[in-house]
């Protein structure tokens, strides 16, 4: 068959990729706006109605159960493509081994911390309504794998509605209704209103992935469980789930160490900063699954030079547009920290060292997503260093601060210190493995980026004079006008463009 490169008209294959790529960007960039006018109320609600303190104990929490789905979805959240792209078998039957894969894993999981509850409440202090956290872990194991398998076939809409639409404002709208009702009718409620509207939030996104999963693949016909097949499914993704652990691990070790050395209060002002830095991951987390297709397609041709210029590609799209909301989010901080409430904004040096650490983050990800297909084992054993090397770096600052008498939140952004440095070594160890395995340059760096943030830096800067209504209401549009046009103009080439621009299909 020809390539569609030799037919005149008709874009190649590689221009194919980067325009699905950047369909699938835009997509996620519209979500991830989304995800913040959601996630916003929630934080407010839970700042000011329950405080940092009850924020603090469900941060803490919630650590235990998302460790479990992560580990429940045994690396099939990425490994899914790789099953789908042989092909040797309908979409729906391999779906459903997936599905009923995790289902088992995550039911033992919510079984063992039903009964032992320990992890998610150390101080042996939790009410019949809060020990219900544990059934959270089969939704968000199963959402997962329903979301990567819509992914596979491009389908990015759909972790937008779960993941950015249904689930932050289910959370945000449950936790008002339940502090309301606990306040008026049962007190119980009031208490137990953090975790019961994230358990509603989780199993609502379930549902809302389900629906297209269903109508895209459909019901798997003449499918039988093969326990055979599960089991060498599970021995075969160990290295991807043990890299989705650590990965996942990176943003929550801070949090459980944190925990052990300042009291709650503190851990509720890092817990709110830290899901204001997150609000950019999800750009370079959702691009994942996209990538995953047109990799496993391109090293079956062989095609090692359209991988990495793909690789640097996206990364460049992620760490622009991250480097963006960093500057628009970090310097009103202050502003954006007192929207939850006064207290929290002494946590407005945290948020900056941790949105410094989404952006320097961005190549590890984007590498990591070839590497687990051509380097599983290398990748695994770097991601374990940096995670070794986040904790004992924590702990180590995390002591300084205690023997010089330094305040909890002092700790605070010790710990946000710590994850920006480990995570900027993985991003240079993973990219030059990279680079070495397909002997081609893996590099997302452009000095565009330096000239876009001088003059946003200077806008951020004057803005600060202003009123906190208007520095947040003015200056964050006003910093990433400027940002944006001058990424635009300096930095962006026709590849770049293609993020913005519609396809006409092939």
């Amino acid at each position: 068959m020809a390539d569609a490169a030799a037919i005149p008209g008709q874009p190649s294959t590689e221009q194919q990729d980067i325009a699905a790529l950047a369909k699938g960007g835009r997509t996620n960039f519209f979500g991830f706006l989304l995800r913040l006018a959601a996630r916003i109320p929630f934080l407010f609600i839970a700042g000011r109605l329950y405080g940092a303190d009850d924020l603090g104990r469900f941060a803490s929490a919630t650590i235990a159960v998302e460790l479990a789905a992560q580990l429940a979805t045994l690396g099939q959240k990425r490994g899914l493509a790789q099953q789908l792209a042989r092909e040797d078998r309908s979409g729906a039957c391999i779906v459903a081994d997936a599905l009923l894969l995790s289902g088992l894993v995550s039911a033992v999981f919510a079984a063992l911390l039903y009964f032992f509850p320990a992890p998610m409440f150390p101080s042996g202090e939790y009410t019949a309504l809060q020990r219900l956290l544990p059934l959270t872990i089969l939704p968000l194991a199963l959402g997962d794998i329903a979301l990567s398998a819509l992914a596979y076939r491009f389908d990015v809409g759909a972790t937008v509605r779960a993941r950015a639409v249904v689930e932050p404002w289910t959370l945000s709208i449950a936790a008002g209704v339940l502090w309301i009702a606990g306040e008026w009718w049962y007190a119980p409620l009031q208490e137990s209103g953090l975790i019961l509207s994230y358990v509603l939030s989780m199993l609502a996104a379930m549902v809302t992935a389900f629906i297209p999963l269903l109508r895209s693949y459909g019901l798997p016909r003449q499918w039988s469980p093969r326990p055979i097949d599960l089991l060498r499914l599970a021995n075969r993704n160990l290295p991807l789930a043990g890299a989705d652990a650590v990965e996942w691990g990176t943003r929550k070790l801070d949090i459980f160490i944190l925990g052990t050395f300042a009291p709650p209060a503190a851990v509720g002002i890092y817990y709110v900063a830290q899901q204001v830095a997150s609000l950019p991951q999800k750009l370079k987390t959702s691009f994942e699954p996209i990538l995953g297709p047109v990799i496993t397609r391109n090293l079956k041709e062989g095609n090692h030079a359209a991988i990495a210029r793909q690789v640097c590609q996206v990364g460049f799209w992620i760490t622009a547009a991250q480097a963006g909301i960093a500057l628009a989010l970090g310097m009103p901080g202050k502003g954006v920290m007192g929207l939850v409430g006064p207290n929290f904004v002494a946590g407005t040096g945290a948020l900056a060292l941790l949105l410094l650490a989404e952006v320097v983050a961005a190549t590890a990800v984007v590498s990591e997503a070839a590497l687990i297909y051509v380097a599983r084992m290398r990748n695994l054993w770097i991601s374990l260093g940096t995670i070794a090397l986040q904790g004992l770096l924590t702990v180590a600052l995390m002591l300084l601060a205690h023997r010089a008498q330094a305040g909890p939140l002092l700790q605070a952004e010790a710990a946000a210190f710590a994850l920006a440095i480990t995570l900027a070594l993985s991003s240079v160890l993973k990219s030059r493995l990279l680079a070495r395995v397909l002997k081609a340059r893996v590099n997302n760096w452009r000095w565009a980026l330096v000239w876009a943030a001088a003059p946003a830096v200077v806008v951020g800067y004057g803005v600060k004079f202003l009123p906190e209504w208007l520095e947040l209401s003015l200056g964050i549009p006003a910093i990433l006008g400027v940002y944006c046009l001058v990424i635009w103009k300096r930095g962006f080439g026709p590849e770049d463009r293609m993020l913005f621009r519609k396809q006409k299909p092939a």
